[in-house]
């Protein structure tokens, strides 16, 4: 049997005919008594959350919701929809969406600030140290900073300032030190100072922060990121079922694509 019973192991779960432990916590003493975000901390870091710390965790998650039917993972689902997928179908599809360039920018840029935060801790000026990280990661990844600029909210993203207040609010109070608070606030300075215009935090860059200052590595920030923006999806996903609709496509059909290739040739061999 300890072939079988050793195939996976967990220190998440512990369970038997009429008894459930999650994280050795008995589920019926967490029915009623932990709020989602405290579930979420404990099943994914073992221990629970203090309320200060899970309400944190909690203001990222509502911030990241939804960003509109534009957005490629909220247009997947409403379409998936469409097709004849149910919840599910379009949740998933609109998960596997995603990735590196629309979902993974908060994981880039708590790897990012971990950069600054190392630099600074063996003795660099932040100033300095933020200016080579930024240098670093246009070099050797792409010049897009992640966390920072977006093609729509300008000159700021209004989730940024009240995300960040709220971080320092948590810092005044000793739930979080503010390290990663003043670390983004030095990537803003200096992408500021050399595009010689705003380049607002965004979304991603605050709730980065936050994800940062709480101590959750970064894939896990992509992992909340994904939670987060499933409320959205499902809610989407949802109201398209309620409007009907077929086969829709990402542009309505009197609109057509532009085509690059040779010109049309009847001429059959």
């Amino acid at each position: 049997m300890s072939d079988v019973s050793d195939w996976w192991s967990t220190s998440i779960i512990d369970m038997e005919p009429g008894r459930i432990a999650l994280r050795g916590h008995p589920v019926q003493d967490l029915i009623g008594q932990v709020t989602f975000p405290q579930m979420i901390w404990l099943m994914v870091r073992g221990q629970m959350p203090s309320p200060e710390q899970a309400t944190l965790l909690e203001c990222a998650l509502v911030a990241a919701v939804d960003h509109g039917p534009q957005a490629p993972s909220i247009a997947t689902a409403r379409m998936a929809v469409t097709c004849g997928l149910g919840l599910n179908g379009a949740m998933a599809s609109a998960v596997n969406m995603l990735d590196d360039v629309h979902g993974g920018a908060g994981e880039q840029a708590v790897e990012l600030y971990g950069w600054i935060k190392d630099a600074v801790a063996s003795g660099t000026p932040i100033e300095k140290a933020t200016e080579q990280a930024i240098d670093h990661w246009q070099s050797e990844r792409t010049r897009f900073i992640p966390g920072f600029g977006h093609r729509f909210h300008k000159p700021e993203d209004p989730r940024a300032p009240r995300l960040l207040s709220l971080v320092d609010e948590a810092a005044s109070h000793g739930t979080v030190t503010g390290e990663f608070a003043a670390i983004s606030r030095a990537v803003q300075t200096v992408l500021n100072t050399r595009k010689d215009k705003p380049v607002p935090m965004n979304i991603d860059g605050a709730t980065a922060v936050i994800y940062a200052e709480l101590g959750f590595e970064g894939p896990l920030a992509r992992g909340l990121f994904c939670l987060s923006r499933s409320v959205g999806v499902i809610a989407h996903a949802w109201e398209q079922m309620q409007q009907g609709g077929r086969n829709k496509g990402p542009t309505p059909p009197d609109y057509r694509w532009t085509y690059t290739g040779d010109s049309e040739n009847k001429d059959v061999d």
